[in-house]
């Protein structure tokens, strides 16, 4: 994780993609290296994801979901300051499509051209 751009060194937010994945497989993912003590995730939040199969075939767009979702410190002690450390985000994911391309992320993306297209209908709405 790198830390996010105009904070104090936080690390917090994630957003990837697997690709080539089996139907009914199980994947364990770790993150590493998030600054904050404390996360959403250990009060219910899911994480954020995007199937592009089920996108297409059952018209699913983001859903918060994932298994085993666990937030904590990993024991690392951060080199700049040795009375603090990192945590880790570990959770687990069932892929419901044979060569899918899933997307994970904090929450959910909010683009550029998403906000275009809001700012536009908001100016077009009498």
């Amino acid at each position: 994780m790198q830390n996010d751009v105009n904070s104090k060194g936080y690390t917090q937010w994630f957003y990837f993609r697997v690709a080539n994945t089996t139907a009914g497989n199980t994947v364990k993912f770790t993150l590493m290296n998030f600054t904050k003590s404390d996360s959403m995730f250990n009060y219910g939040l899911k994480i954020a994801v995007y199937s592009e199969k089920r996108a297409q075939q059952e018209e699913v767009a983001w859903t918060r979901e994932c298994d085993n979702i666990l937030y904590y410190p990993n024991g690392i002690k951060k080199v700049q300051d040795p009375s603090k450390q990192y945590y880790s985000l570990t959770f687990s994911h069932t892929f419901m499509y044979d060569q899918d391309f899933v997307y994970f992320a904090y929450s959910v993306p909010y683009s550029y051209s998403d906000l275009r297209r809001d700012i536009n209908e908001i100016e077009n709405d009498e």
